[in-house]
């Protein structure tokens, strides 16, 4: 049975069974579609989904906009009880947020890393870098700036070293540390961000011992502020002193 030259085709067989995501096998053209029919459809798509359990914590809420008109997305990382959320419903709940509250144009994040316990707060890096990676492009694009509020030593450690390598679409250059709230307002002016009282009482505490910001707790016990005592016990010379003496 013959063909022409113009009959010829080839057929890709993708097993679905086997998890092999096809996207990367279609055109440009057709991944964007998917893309934008999937974000547009994303109301209807958690409107079954309950997130008020969420929404009481306010770990992640839209606010003002900083002096350059981005909308800012508040994100305090205290707030966030990591054990007991899992990533996929994380990333079903900032997509919600984004979807039903974002209005159009440049948006921001301010990051509140004050008194964050990794094991309590943190859903992990790769966990963050799966939701962003999942985010349209349209929405990626839009986002102008995250501003990085009391980072500690380990943070600023883990992005100088792995960000270039795990935080891709230009998020790793759009990462503004702010290590005291007064650099803050040069950015967002006063009120259009709440900020909670346990972020303020660091950020004093920041204030008046800066070493803090290195990992390091100078005299955490004040014993600097304990006076001297007049005899000096355990010396070794005076041990060996009594022991001839006696003998």
């Amino acid at each position: 049975m013959g063909s022409s030259s113009s009959d010829n085709f080839s057929v890709l067989v993708l097993a679905s069974d086997l998890g092999i995501d096809a996207r990367p096998f279609l055109s440009k053209q057709d991944r964007e579609g998917d893309e934008q029919e999937n974000w547009h459809d994303c109301s209807q798509q958690f409107s079954d989904e309950d997130f008020s359990d969420l929404d009481l914590l306010q770990f992640f809420r839209l606010e003002g906009s900083d002096k350059s008109g981005n909308r800012i997305f508040r994100i305090v990382g205290k707030y966030f009880p990591a054990p007991v959320v899992s990533g996929e419903r994380l990333k079903k709940y900032i997509f919600q947020k984004i979807c039903t509250e974002l209005p159009e144009g440049p948006f921001g994040i301010v990051y509140m890393h004050s008194t964050v316990q990794k094991e309590d707060n943190s859903p992990g890096l790769t966990i963050l870098r799966w939701i962003y990676e999942e985010l349209p492009s349209e929405v990626k694009d839009r986002l102008q700036v995250v501003y990085f509020i009391h980072p500690g030593l380990r943070s600023r450690l883990v992005f100088a070293t792995l960000g270039r390598f795990f935080l891709s679409g230009g998020l790793y250059w759009k990462i503004k540390y702010v290590s005291r709230l007064q650099y803050l307002w040069e950015d967002i002016k006063k009120g259009e961000v709440e900020i909670p009282e346990f972020v303020l009482n660091h950020d004093d505490i920041l204030e008046h011992r800066p070493l803090t910001d290195y990992g390091i707790e100078p005299d955490p016990l004040h014993l600097t502020e304990v006076p001297a005592t007049a005899y000096s016990f355990g010396r070794y010379e005076e041990r060996w002193a009594s022991r001839e003496f006696l003998s």
